[in-house]
């Protein structure tokens, strides 16, 4: 066993042996040993190279490496200190430099192009060849046909991008925290209209602090609840102003960030011969072209523009009416208020008459039973397994023939030391091995969601049981992936096509014969009443227009950043160049709202990341709405679908081209009108 933890191979991690000082050593190591592998490739002889000897042996050189840093990222997201920020951001330039630099290292790829032209390079077949392609290709969009000048450059870059977003995460994780509101006991009469979950969690929250009262935040299970029904304006005034200005101020503020981050990306671009960042992201993808991206958002602003339209006119009506003063447009901080009060009008139907029906425990136990259902997959919890904080799960993953596929970590409520939203992420790439037998994959689900209180289980909203489908769909789409290459597995797929298996797993979230599975309530163990199912599914397009033009305006806003880059860059605040090109997507307020792009973790905190790539949420949207059509059309528990799902989309990685592995299952291209009709923006024919 390794005397560093954070190099440990085992399966089963040492949570509590990775310690913040041991961070350096370990990467500084896995980084010597990684660049010595690379050099050995750099010197192979050019007339004795071999598959194994160049592709293979660059698949395995940086493998340790990946899985150290893995940990050590994985950490500074759920349980983040100043000593471990301080470790990490103490090797993130020399690890950003080190995988930055492989594809410009010439050596290196004058030995991976030789063989790629070779006649045996040729004779590969399947899974291999697959490999070679996207080695190449990856090594190409990466800058190793650029001149040497090109490539030191290329490499200085790509060093400052990881830094600088990482900062900007840094910014607004701690902005986050920075702020809180406290209601104090005289004060009580202020939380009307409150629901007594999220009252009790506020009061629990102000206990751990040792403050007396009613503490609020702006993690979402806080946030949420409060914006959406507190009567008391001026409190959501409050909350509403914190939470538009993280990012924004001192001395979280990530202004002169993203400015920078944006000519960084497109300078990048630029070394590589393309127009703009959003091609250079999206050339391998589905949709190929940032313009081809733009232009699918374009028309599905088109198609919802008008009942976009309607909705906003009937919000500002509602409100007048209820008011009984005149028509006028609605502050920000009054939306979600205003919009759920119409909910409840239209429909008879408070969202929170569902949360009793959706305990966390027999969400996941039911969610469990749904998989077994459709995929044949057995989901076992394990006790005495190490995690990295009490509150963490972990459950093995096996298969109708009982072959134990993968294990995973599950850790769903929130912490001040863990960012914000929900995410997927693997630790450990198992898969088919080339003597015949197979390793299991480690992987791991994150959440912020609602937690327990006193005396009473986790009571998650709809929104929440969808989040943790949808993580868990990605979470299969690891596990369950059968592709010999480790790079090529599971999630390591297009970007706009990653969505599909999450997204998909949303769908069974709305079904009567699946929600029966889980949806109990708590006390008394009585599925949701018919009365309440029909108000629901009745409910479930309200403002679907509104929820369609906030994602068409995030995306927008990604891809004009990075296609248009010179309008913006340049900018002492992007923020009303931003604002001015997606205010027709904006529901219109006043005051305006600010746009999210100085707390747009998604696109500016990651080198990558969804830069360029935010539309893929609604592309994949058509693809999962389409997908879903068929287990609506032959059953939606059908095993014989669900196994064919398995076999052509969750297990293959990217072993195929995406387009070609849609195709396999559906038999035909996705069609736009199943996810338009899902959405009531369209009837169906």
């Amino acid at each position: 066993m390794p005397a560093n933890p954070f190099l440990d191979p085992d399966f089963h991690i040492r949570w509590s042996a990775l310690k913040p000082e041991l961070v350096v050593p370990a990467i500084d190591a896995a980084l010597t040993r990684a660049e010595e592998a690379i050099a050995a490739i750099a010197a192979r002889d050019l007339g004795s190279l071999t598959y194994e000897s160049t592709f293979l042996a660059l698949e395995h050189a940086t493998e340790e490496l990946t899985v150290a840093w893995g940990k050590v990222t994985h950490l500074q997201s759920v349980a983040d200190s100043p000593a471990l920020r301080e470790a990490q951001n103490a090797m993130l330039p020399r690890v950003s430099a080190f995988y930055a630099g492989i594809p410009l290292n010439a050596a290196l790829w004058e030995r991976l192009r030789t063989f790629a032209n070779s006649p045996a390079a040729a004779a590969l077949s399947g899974i291999h060849r697959r490999f070679l392609e996207e080695t190449v290709k990856d090594f190409r969009q990466a800058g190793a046909d650029l001149p040497p000048a090109k490539r030191t450059r290329l490499e200085a870059l790509q060093s400052e991008l990881a830094q600088l977003t990482q900062t900007y995460s840094e910014h607004v994780l701690d902005a986050t925290n920075a702020w809180q509101l406290v209601v104090g006991d005289a004060d009580a009469a202020r939380l009307r209209g409150l629901p007594e979950h999220a009252r009790a969690a506020a009061r629990a929250s102000a206990e751990r602090k040792g403050l007396s009262g009613w503490r609020f935040t702006l993690h979402m299970p806080s946030q949420e609840p409060f914006m959406t029904y507190l009567e008391d304006e001026a409190l959501r005034r409050e909350m509403w102003t914190a939470a538009s200005q993280v990012g924004a101020q001192p001395p979280h503020d990530n202004t002169a960030l993203i400015s920078r981050i944006l000519a960084l990306r497109a300078e990048k671009a630029a070394l590589l011969g393309l127009a703009h960042f959003a091609d250079l992201a999206v050339e391998r993808r589905m949709a190929k072209t940032g313009q081809r991206a733009l232009d699918f958002i374009n028309d599905l602003h088109t198609r919802a523009a008008g009942p976009f339209a309607r909705e906003c006119r009937e919000l500002e009506e509602f409100r007048a009416r209820e008011t009984r003063t005149p028509v006028r447009r609605l502050a920000p901080w009054e939306l979600s208020f205003w919009s759920e009060r119409l909910r409840r009008d239209r429909y008879a139907f408070d969202e929170e008459a569902l949360r009793p029906y959706f305990p966390m425990h027999a969400v996941i136990d039911g969610m469990f039973e749904l998989v077994k259902r459709i995929f044949g997959l057995r989901v076992v919890a394990r006790d005495g397994v190490e995690t990295w904080h009490p509150e963490v799960k972990f459950y093995d993953l096996f298969d109708a023939a009982g072959r134990h596929l993968g294990s995973f970590y599950a850790d769903w409520h929130p912490r001040e030391s863990k960012r914000g939203g929900a995410w997927m992420n693997y630790l450990i790439t198992g898969g088919p091995r080339r003597d015949g037998t197979r390793a299991p994959h480690l992987g791991l689900i994150c959440g912020n969601l609602t937690p327990p209180a006193a005396g009473r289980p986790a009571l998650l909203t709809h929104r929440e049981v969808e989040t943790i489908f949808h993580e868990f769909g990605h979470l299969l789409h690891h596990l369950l992936g059968e592709v010999e290459i480790k790079s090529l597995n599971g999630v390591n797929v297009a970007w706009d096509f990653v969505e599909l298996p999450s997204q998909i797993m949303e769908n069974w979230t709305w079904e009567r014969e699946s929600l029966d599975l889980f949806a109990r309530h708590h006390e008394t163990g009585a599925t949701i009443p018919a009365e309440i199912f029909a108000k629901m599914t009745a409910a479930k397009n309200f403002r679907s227009a509104t929820a369609t033009m906030r994602q068409m305006a995030l995306a927008r806003m990604d891809l004009l950043l990075h296609m248009r880059t010179t309008e913006f860059a340049g900018l002492p605040d992007v923020e009303p160049a931003v604002r001015a090109v997606i205010a027709d997507c904006l529901v219109p307020t006043e005051p305006p709202a600010p746009t999210i792009v100085k707390r747009f973790t998604h696109v500016f905190s990651d080198p990558v990341g969804y830069a360029a790539g935010y539309y893929s949420y609604k592309w994949a949207e058509v693809l999962d709405a389409d997908a879903f059509t068929r287990f609506k059309r032959e059953g939606i528990f059908n095993p014989t679908v669900g196994a064919e799902f398995v076999k052509k989309i969750l297990s293959r990685g990217n072993s195929d081209d995406p387009a070609e592995l849609f195709r396999q299952f559906m038999g035909r291209d996705p069609d736009l009108n199943a996810l338009l009709q899902r959405s009531g923006l369209a009837t169906a024919a």
